[in-house]
């Protein structure tokens, strides 16, 4: 029966009409991909090498295994934040002489097949080969090999769990992130060395072959509260039940109706935002944008790297913003032709998608001000870019949504999905963090990086002054291409 669902989905995936009329996209991407593996397997056979420059007096085993539950509680978030959910339709299973425990075993074995999990292979095969096998003899090489592998399928097997659950209890996501982070508190502070004991973890095990029973244990724990989350939900009419409930939740706001057509557009953003996978899928990924600056600001080797500090400063404050206006007219594409039959004031309608730019790009701002505890300097530069965000890149970002002419289906997730994008989608993000770094070279090549910071603000500030004249470039395009959007949002691609 597993073979059967297994020709089922490649065909399925086979005759899907995105990857039909995307297949030069699809070659791009999957070059990539290929290059992207080339150069973690390169990673993978340098590793040894690596160690031996960082702690040449150390042993390189100890100090390997001394990063990877570092690496698997990284893996873990990653994973929530980008690994879609494997799915099947239910509905055309259930009322077939099928026994639902097939059905669930096989939706929770799917999430295996993930390009997740051929990542840490291509990284960790070579390091077995390189470091780990001429180091120990080949029984504790393979103990160690079958631990790591354990723990991937129980990372896999956890992530999509905590997926799964977050659409009934979304503090998961705090919880999780507040986890990993107290972890590299303590182990920055010194209060817990994690490092020291994940090396004397992976350590025992190589020594006492059976405590390998421990990981497989947590990776069978894990299929089993996968497989028991499942079961408990197997049913459709549980699914309708909690759409149900969930629209009703998103009752309409007063306070939203009292600001009049200005308050009745925010109110129908929000609602296409939640209801929606692929839109709700990028409200999940706001603690991913805010924490960003945790990757670079603890370490002072990036505190001299302006350029970066500016990459970091646009990404955190105008990530949610990018994603929301980029595609702001592609998200409303299933009923487009009916926002064009209504008697819409578009130019009001095209200000309050603005005012929502902005109002998400403040917003992410406040929330990354406590980095000022990294540095005055990193306040500073997060400044400049909140108000190049909201006084340039917005105009640019919502300029070059008129000329979007991809539909795109919302039923779908977000990660590595690139249904309803194109060319004029990618060309916006350019300038989102290379105009930051042209408009501060002259500046640091003349010693004054900080005048640079200053006229980014100045510009900024412009650009909000000017708004009524920008604004009504971007509604005049908006006007001479509505129908040609229109007609392009008729097909799906």
């Amino acid at each position: 029966m597993l073979y059967t669902f297994i020709q089922f989905e490649w065909k399925s995936a086979r005759r899907s009409t995105f990857w039909q009329k995307n297949l030069a996209l699809n070659l791009v991407i999957g070059f990539f991909l290929l290059l992207a593996m080339a150069y973690l397997l390169l990673l993978g056979l340098l590793i040894p090498r690596i160690l031996k420059e960082l702690a040449p007096e150390e042993d390189p085993v100890s100090l390997f295994n001394g990063f990877l539950l570092f690496y698997f509680l990284i893996d873990l978030f990653i994973r929530f934040m980008m690994q879609s959910l494997p799915a099947i339709s239910l509905a055309s299973f259930l009322h077939l002489p099928i026994r639902k425990n097939t059905i669930i075993h096989y939706m929770v074995v799917r999430t295996v097949l993930n390009i997740f999990n051929l990542i840490p292979l291509v990284i960790f095969i070579p390091v077995l080969l390189t470091l780990i096998l001429p180091q120990t003899t080949g029984i504790q090489s393979l103990i160690w090999f079958i631990t790591v592998f354990f723990l991937i399928l129980g990372n896999t097997f956890l992530a999509t769990y905590i997926k799964r659950i977050f659409g009934t209890k979304p503090w998961v996501i705090l919880l999780l992130i507040i986890s990993i982070g107290t972890f590299f508190a303590l182990e920055k502070t010194g209060l817990f060395s994690l490092s020291t004991g994940s090396s004397r973890i992976f350590g025992a095990i190589m020594q006492q072959s059976l405590l390998v029973l421990l990981p497989c244990a947590w990776m069978v724990f894990m299929y089993l509260l996968h497989y028991k989350f499942l079961k408990s939900r197997l049913y459709p009419e549980n699914v309708r039940v909690h759409k149900h409930r969930e629209v009703r939740s998103g009752s309409e706001k007063h306070w939203l109706k009292s600001l009049g057509i200005t308050g009745t557009i925010i109110m129908l953003e929000m609602k296409l935002y939640w209801r929606h996978k692929r839109t709700r899928t990028i409200l999940y990924m706001l603690p991913l944008f805010l924490g960003y600056g945790l990757f670079f600001y603890f370490n002072p080797v990036y505190q001299d790297q302006e350029f970066l500090l500016l990459f970091v400063g646009v990404f955190m404050s105008g990530g949610m913003m990018l994603n929301y206006t980029n595609y702001a007219f592609g998200y409303e594409s299933n009923y487009f032709d009916a926002l064009l039959s209504k008697n819409i004031d578009f130019q009001q309608y095209i200000r309050v998608k603005f005012l929502i730019a902005i109002s998400i790009a403040t917003i992410c701002y406040v929330l990354t001000i406590p980095y000022f505890l990294f540095g005055i300097r990193i306040l500073f530069i997060n400044t400049s870019m909140f108000l190049y965000n909201i006084g340039i890149l917005s105009y640019i970002l919502l300029y070059f949504a008129t000329f979007n002419k991809k539909r795109m289906d919302l039923s779908k997730g977000s990660a590595f999905n690139y249904q309803g994008i194109g060319a004029a989608n990618w060309l916006a993000i350019i300038p989102a963090f290379l105009i930051p770094v042209l408009i501060q070279i002259p500046f640091k090549r003349l010693g004054v990086p900080d005048l640079g910071l200053v006229f980014v603000c100045v510009l900024g500030i412009t650009g909000l002054l000017l708004n009524k004249p920008l604004m009504g470039i971007i509604i005049r395009n908006f006007y001479r291409r509505k129908y040609i959007m229109s007609s392009a949002f008729r097909e799906l691609g």
